[in-house]
């Protein structure tokens, strides 16, 4: 039947996006919720797109490249959200020096230039929020991402035969098998999370930052680039389809998934986020908490519907290696280039600045990180570690939510409690995580092996590739 050509599948996610093409072409504005709908809509068939182009390229490409190339394109909306905060920031003139003199209650606010005190006031605000969109969209892709598609896995493998799960008796005891080869994502992930513990304690994003956490991925991009082409994995539908294309045919093919669902996810995120913003802020859900969670939940969106798209194709393995790639590149592009998009705007080289709330939100979110890879060390994820993550994540929220909105007519003010939150469970994440680590000390050994390997290899040489047993 045509029906079941590829190709129509290629033309209904196609036809999906096209009412946003025309809105955003055509500069037409809508109310809220058709916006919402519109972009919406939009983002869902840009990710169907965006997953047939990454899986066809890895016929061309290593596969954590092109899974890297999708990971990159599924979150550039988080990338610009987070970098108009970091720029109103920079624009509005808001220094560690004028922010402090702002948070004390007027008292150096000639470090803000020419800058009146509201201008000044909102940049140091919009300084908060681009750490507070980051941390909420790093914290979100563990806590929801990881979790939740380890669950999914194992409730659809009955379906899909996937052959990563394993299932075990006992409650919550199946496991999901992850690709050996994610050591490299895995070790490099490692040493973004210890260096973004030290970040609060410079006082703010700067410089140094920017040259450790670009200059990991960098590196990181040099090995995988450099990786096998695998060519074992049978692909089915639409990249099958695909990849019987001659070269020179194909390549182009890949290319133009690749650019128009970029294309559409940058233009419709933003909307599609910012309209969920003014539903929630009209509904009384607080902006702060708006654009923390609900904002980065929008861009996250992309990410989440390919690897789910994965997981139903029982590509698990890949669905993973997609979703550790993106924490790898927004824990280390994303929080490192945000010092540059501040200093363009500031018009000179300037630390980008954030309160003490901020400083506690990146340590939870690296611990979060550390406790995550924690359990990835062994290159599984059970349920009962997936709903751990699950557990502790939507906890510290719901507490964020409800609890501390009615703080207010206590002595202890909000923000104290709240960084006290943010503490407490820093240490359980790290507790945590310590404790895994040494009790899988020898995985984590076979780990950091596995990645050395791979970049001796990168670098030309012919080691011998370490043993590793479970």
């Amino acid at each position: 039947m045509r029906l079941r050509h590829p190709l129509t599948a290629v033309a209904g996610a196609v036809l999906l996006s096209v009412p946003w093409v025309l809105t955003f072409l055509t500069g037409t504005e809508f109310g809220t919720t058709p916006t919402v709908l519109v972009s919406g809509v939009s983002v869902l068939g840009a990710s169907f797109l965006l997953a047939w182009g990454a899986e066809t390229a890895e016929k061309d490409v290593p596969r954590a490249f092109a899974i890297a190339v999708l990971a990159v394109l599924a979150v550039a909306p988080e990338y610009a959200v987070d970098a108009l905060y970091a720029w109103g920031a920079g624009s509005g003139g808001a220094t560690a020096e004028a922010c402090r003199g702002v948070a004390t209650g007027g008292e150096g606010l000639a470090a803000g230039a020419a800058a009146s005190a509201d201008t000044l006031a909102d940049a140091c605000q919009s300084a908060n929020l681009a750490v507070a969109n980051m941390t909420g969209a790093n914290r979100i892709l563990i806590g929801l991402g990881w979790a939740g598609i380890a669950v999914l896995t194992v409730y659809k493998a009955r379906q899909t035969r996937d052959p990563a799960v394993e299932h075990r008796d006992g409650l919550f005891a199946s496991v999901v098998h992850l690709d050996r080869d994610i050591a490299t994502e895995l070790t490099f992930l490692f040493l973004a999370t210890l260096w973004a513990f030290l970040v609060p304690l410079g006082g703010g994003i700067g410089a140094l930052d920017f040259l450790v956490l670009v200059g990991i991925y960098v590196v990181y991009i040099g090995i995988i680039i450099r990786g096998d082409i695998e060519t074992t994995e049978e692909h089915a539908g639409v990249p099958a389809y695909f990849q019987g294309f001659p070269r020179p045919v194909r390549v182009p093919v890949v290319l133009g998934l690749f650019a128009y669902s970029g294309f559409l996810i940058f233009t419709a995120v933003e909307p599609f986020a910012h309209g969920l913003e003014d539903i929630g802020t009209a509904i009384g859900v607080p902006p702060f908490f708006m654009i923390q969670w609900i904002a980065p939940l929008a861009s996250e969106s992309p990410e989440l519907v390919v690897v789910t798209v994965l997981v139903y194709k029982a590509r698990s393995t890949a669905g993973f290696n997609a979703l550790i790639s993106s924490k790898l590149n927004q824990w280390t592009l994303l929080i490192g280039t945000l010092v540059v998009v501040y200093s363009l705007a500031l018009g000179q080289y300037g630390v980008l600045p954030f309160d003490r709330i901020q400083s506690g939100e990146i340590w939870i979110t690296a611990a979060q990180s550390f406790f995550a890879l924690g359990i990835l060390v062994n290159f599984q994820i059970s349920m009962r570690e997936a709903l751990a993550l699950f557990g502790l994540f939507i906890s510290q929220v719901l507490i964020e939510f409800t609890f501390l909105r009615l703080w207010q007519p206590f002595a202890m003010p909000a923000d104290e409690v709240k960084f006290l939150m943010l503490v407490t469970y820093t240490v359980v994440y790290l507790v945590l995580g310590a404790a895994l680590l040494v009790l899988r000390r020898r995985q984590l050994r076979e780990l950091f092996e596995l990645a050395a390997f791979a970049a001796r290899k990168a670098a030309g040489q012919q080691p011998v590739e370490p043993d590793h047993a479970d």
